[in-house]
């Protein structure tokens, strides 16, 4: 049966996280708010906790799920290298709305499913989840909801959708963001020279935001097929 803590209540927020932790660490699932919309959560190291991520949504191996970090230092040690354009990218723009995929470390043991040798990475703008993030390593979130359904802003509109799949559910209220999702894009060409960076979903981050910073690169916009 599913929990829902409501985070701001100091003591349901205490224990809510240490549940959440605890739910993860056995290969459940936890809904967590971040900057954008609210996030289903699995441990992004246990293939068969992210397995039931993707089942929970209505989702194939074809559709990976992102992973959520707590720091700059974690993007290093996920992705299989990080030129100093993307570097310089999530300097600006981290913790917030941008989702940026790069080659995956060939090292690590994991399977998110099909995502051909990359990871989608972002460090959300959010101090609960962050904090979680710290205790627990990176996890794999997605929006929380069905599958062709809109992405849940609050924890009621998330258990509504994904109900008992769900072990804890971390209630903070209505998101900020008003379901707009973070950016997401494809920095995988990306060379400390040059190169480009595909939109492949429009989102917090605009394309004018990234030429802005990155003058060097090109930008182009899609619409493309979903990551």
């Amino acid at each position: 049966m599913a929990h829902v803590y409501d985070c701001s209540d100091t003591a349901q927020l205490l224990t809510g996280t240490r549940e959440a932790r605890t739910a993860l660490g056995r290969g459940e699932l936890a809904v967590v708010p971040t900057d954008t919309v609210y996030g289903v959560a699995a441990d992004a190291f246990n293939p068969a906790a992210v397995a039931r991520l993707l089942a929970a949504k209505g989702r194939g191996r074809q559709s990976p799920p992102p992973v959520l970090v707590p720091n700059l230092q974690t993007l290093s040690a996920l992705a299989a290298a990080v030129p100093g354009p993307v570097l310089a990218l999530v300097e600006r723009f981290w913790p917030g709305p941008l989702t940026v995929i790069l080659p995956a470390q060939p090292s690590l043991s994991w399977d998110l499913g099909d995502t051909g040798g990359t990871v989608a990475l972002r460090m959300p703008a959010h101090d609960l989840t962050l904090e979680l993030l710290r205790e627990t390593g990176p996890l794999a979130v997605s929006s929380a909801n069905l599958t062709g359904q809109p992405a849940a802003t609050n924890a009621g509109d998330a258990q509504g959708m994904l109900g008992d799949a769900v072990s804890v559910y971390l209630d903070a209220g209505e998101s900020s963001a008003d379901g707009a999702s973070s950016t997401i894009i494809d920095a995988r060409s990306v060379t400390e020279a040059g190169g480009t960076i595909r939109v492949l979903r429009p989102g917090g981050v605009s394309a004018e935001q990234i030429r802005s910073l990155l003058p060097q690169i090109t930008v182009e916009e899609g619409p493309w097929p979903k990551p």
